[in-house]
This record gives C-alpha cells, sequence and structure tokens, in this order.
C-alpha cells in the first residue's frame, strides 16, 4: 500500500520542500503536485504529477494534452484536469512580453527579443505582421497561421490588406520554425520576394522577415545586407 503524503518525512513533501528550499529546488512532479492539491486513497498527488508526466515527452508539452486525456488519468478528475491546463496557459503567457505595442523597433534583434518566448516553443508556424508607423513605433500586430506545410501559402493580399486598411507605411514579418532551426528555406524566400514586390507597388516598406528558432532567429534581408538594423 503506498506511503500518504502526511507519511513522507517532511523534507519529502512538497508544500514542505517548497516552503524550506524555494521552487527551484523542487523537480517538476512536485510542482505538478503542488498544483494537484489533493492525492485520492490510491495515490498521493506525486504519484498523480508523475502520472500526468509520462504522458510528455518534455514538460512544454503539458500545454498540448487535451482535458479529456487528463482526465483519463485514474485519480485526476475534471477539477484536477482543469487546474493542471489553467497553470500551462498561464505559463504560456508569462512567456509573452507584457507590453509590446509603441515599442520602437530598431535592429533584428529588438524583434527577436519581443517575440522570441511567444513563437520559439509554438507547435505549428504562425506568420506576425507587425505595423510600423513612421517613427518604427509598433503600433499593431496581426497572426496569420500558416500551419505544417513545407510551403507558406499565405497571399500577398492577406498579408497586405490590413496594412493598407490602416494606412502604415511600415512593416515586418516574422515567423516561427517549429522545428527550432531559423535557416530561411527556398519557399521562405520566395514568400519574402512576392511580399516584398507587393507592398512596393503599394508604397508600403517592408522592413525585415525574421525567422524564430528555438532560441535563436536570422533575418533573410540580413544575408541581403550589412548590419542589424532595421
Amino acid at each position: 500500500m503506498p506511503l500518504k503524503m502526511n507519511e513522507l518525512p517532511e523534507s519529502e513533501r512538497p508544500y514542505e520542500k517548497m516552503q524550506m528550499y524555494g521552487p527551484k529546488k523542487l523537480s517538476n512532479a512536485e510542482l505538478l503536485a503542488i498544483i494537484i492539491k489533493t492525492g485520492t486513497k490510491d495515490a498521493t498527488s506525486l504519484e498523480l504529477a508523475s502520472r500526468v508526466l509520462l504522458l510528455t515527452n518534455e514538460l512544454r508539452d503539458l500545454e498540448d494534452i487535451s482535458i479529456d486525456s487528463l482526465e483519463a488519468i485514474k485519480g485526476i478528475g475534471r477539477v484536477k484536469a482543469l487546474q493542471i491546463k489553467a497553470v500551462s496557459e498561464l505559463a504560456k503567457r508569462m512567456r509573452v512580453p507584457v507590453q509590446k505595442m509603441n515599442k520602437i523597433i530598431k535592429s533584428t534583434k529588438d524583434v527577436a527579443d519581443l517575440f522570441m518566448d511567444e513563437l520559439r516553443f509554438e507547435k505549428q508556424e504562425i506568420l506576425k505582421v507587425l505595423m510600423l508607423n513612421s517613427k518604427n513605433e509598433l503600433i499593431k500586430i496581426n497572426d496569420l497561421k500558416v500551419g505544417n506545410s513545407k510551403e507558406i501559402t499565405i497571399t500577398p493580399a492577406q498579408v497586405l490588406s490590413d496594412i493598407v486598411k490602416e494606412q502604415v507605411p511600415k512593416f515586418i514579418l516574422i515567423h516561427n520554425h517549429p522545428s527550432g532551426n531559423p535557416k530561411p528555406s527556398e519557399s521562405d524566400k520566395k514568400f519574402t520576394d512576392r511580399i516584398m514586390t507587393s507592398s512596393k507597388l503599394l508604397g508600403i516598406s517592408m522592413l525585415d522577415h525574421i525567422i524564430i528558432g528555438d532560441g535563436k532567429y536570422q533575418s533573410i534581408f540580413l544575408e541581403r545586407k550589412d548590419n542589424n538594423e532595421i
């Protein structure tokens, strides 16, 4: 018969351990056990947390596990499943910089710094259209889902329609590679050229197209110029 949580030494109980040593000393299972809060008659919260983590290859996969999949784990009911999903969503939102609007964009790095944590773990490609005013202040962001296709199927009209509507003079494109490798593909380069040609016809400046990988980024434009400035 498994030990109950109160039968464990205090130094091994997640709540007490966190209070004594701080959150950094706890394992993923111990942190998750604190979120789950209570166990069942057959399993401690720590054992339930370990069962949840068996569904993942790495911790960030937790945000992709459905509520139904969590509920299918013996001992994880609807409430515990919702608690886990709520914390996963909070963690995801915490990776996003609190304030992007009105940031002045001076370089490729400025853009990468703003969006790296948001895009680096996405499982699908997402293209963001960053609209800037004449002072290079970021005033609007549009998200366009690319999906998992090897070729970007988004049209110049989809990219440029809101830019024309908002009458902004400049824009930047940024999208992620779920593989983690930010090297531009030939499809990325062709797509960039199509958007640039269309934007020039409309008198709108395309300043950059940046690709985000896992902790790395690359600008298609930097291959064509000598500095990092926008």
